[in-house]
């Protein structure tokens, strides 16, 4: 730490000045003091000259109208600073739509009652089909309607639900609606300004925050309200832009109006931390609902565990880089799925996936996010870790089910 001295404080001792340099300095003061009294007797002497509609100065013979009083102009200016919040709010928000569902359920003693949820989404056609969060329309019994800004009601129906992310697109009948502008998300910086849009808590349509993006490449364990499905979440956007209930498959945006990402998620007992899917990861999504009217995907078939020095040095493994297989405690998390891609190359549990054509698995490109990088049919080669040994193995890319 650098030390802070006084520039000669009250308690220093007095500095010796030559005679020399004293008489200089009354000379400097006393030019300083005759130019400042001439200043001031300049400006009377005109203020004294204007009195009396300058009666004196007609005596004179002076015409005030040659003589100029210095003035100092002051500007204010004003910046405003949430005026790039209101225009990318202004030009998203009216392609951003409330979600609700309704469907009936029974409780443990048969008794019939209907419950209510909420979401949101925003619109990518101009003919009705709406991106939102997978988990916002999972219910297939559920009856699902969408209200756009403008207060109109319209029944919905579930295009295409996204096997690998949480995502689903669902369709409205309707023409000529405003759609979004889609941004890219890879451009983003930590720290840059965003907004998100939802219709918070169920009951606030088309609520607007804004934060920053607090982080990239987040990978989370993400539940339901009762705790009851949790699934693995990577790759997200952090944001402190304040994501509630409700506001799940709702548009993260940036300051020029484009979507860079689907809000999905809220860390509970914790304050401004929420998560997003960057919209890269929906582009190829998107693309397939247009073109075949679902979702479809390439998928390897395991369940995995993303692995980092910390996992590597507390589970004792060999490398601190890579995806281990790994099943999970039911039989519906099984390590290798039967017949998939993984499966009929050989992969078992246990296995370490190193690399996918050449790319490290890493805490920046995790195995999820490689594969999503080609399309089904593609051949992949994968360096794997079995049983101590290194091998090379290809497989070809299947459409997830």
């Amino acid at each position: 730490m650098s030390k802070i001295h006084y520039e000669d404080s009250i308690l220093s001792k007095p500095k010796n000045y030559s005679r020399k340099n004293s008489g200089i300095a009354m000379m400097i003061l006393v030019v300083l003091v005759s130019l400042l009294i001439g200043a001031v007797g300049g400006i009377g002497g005109i203020l004294l000259l204007s009195a009396d509609g300058g009666l004196l100065a007609k005596k004179v013979g002076l015409n005030l109208a040659d003589i100029s009083i210095p003035t100092t102009r002051t500007e204010k200016i004003v910046v405003e600073e949430s005026s790039a919040i209101i225009d990318s709010a202004n030009k998203a928000s009216p392609a951003v739509v409330s979600i609700t569902l309704k469907t009936t359920v029974q409780d443990i003693f048969g008794q019939s009652y209907q419950q209510e949820g909420a979401g949101t989404g925003f619109i990518i056609t101009n003919d009705g089909l709406i991106l939102t969060n997978k988990h916002v329309v999972s219910d297939a019994a559920a009856k699902y309607t969408v209200v756009t800004t403008e207060g109109k009601s319209y029944d919905a129906t579930v295009q295409s639900l996204d096997p690998v992310y949480d995502l689903a697109v669902i369709k409205i009948d309707a023409k000529n609606l405003p759609v979004v502008e889609l941004g890219n998300s890879d451009d983003l910086q930590v720290g840059q300004w965003v907004v998100a849009i939802g219709n918070a808590l169920g009951r606030f349509e088309n609520t607007v925050t804004a934060g920053v993006i607090s982080a990239k490449d987040r990978s989370i364990e993400a539940s339901d309200s009762s705790g009851g499905s949790t699934e693995s979440i990577s790759n997200l956007l952090q944001t402190d832009a304040a994501i509630n209930s409700g506001n799940s498959g709702g548009p993260l945006v940036n300051l020029k109006g484009q979507v860079v990402g689907i809000n999905t998620a809220v860390a509970s007992g914790a304050q401004s931390i929420g998560f997003a899917i960057p919209i890269n990861q929906a582009k190829s999504a998107i693309d397939s609902i247009k073109s075949t009217g679902k979702i479809v995907r390439p998928y390897l078939g395991v369940r995995y565990l993303p692995i980092t020095p910390d996992i590597a040095k507390s589970a004792s493994l060999p490398v601190d880089y890579g995806a281990l297989i790994k099943g999970g405690s039911s039989i519906t998390q099984l390590a290798v799925v039967p017949g998939s891609p993984a499966d009929k190359a050989g992969l078992v549990e246990n296995d370490i996936i190193l690399e996918i054509n050449g790319e490290k698995l890493d805490q920046n490109n995790s195995l999820l996010k490689l594969v999503q990088q080609y399309k089904v049919g593609d051949e992949i080669e994968l360096k794997v870790l079995s049983k101590g040994k290194e091998k090379t193995v290809k497989l070809k890319l299947e459409a997830s089910k």
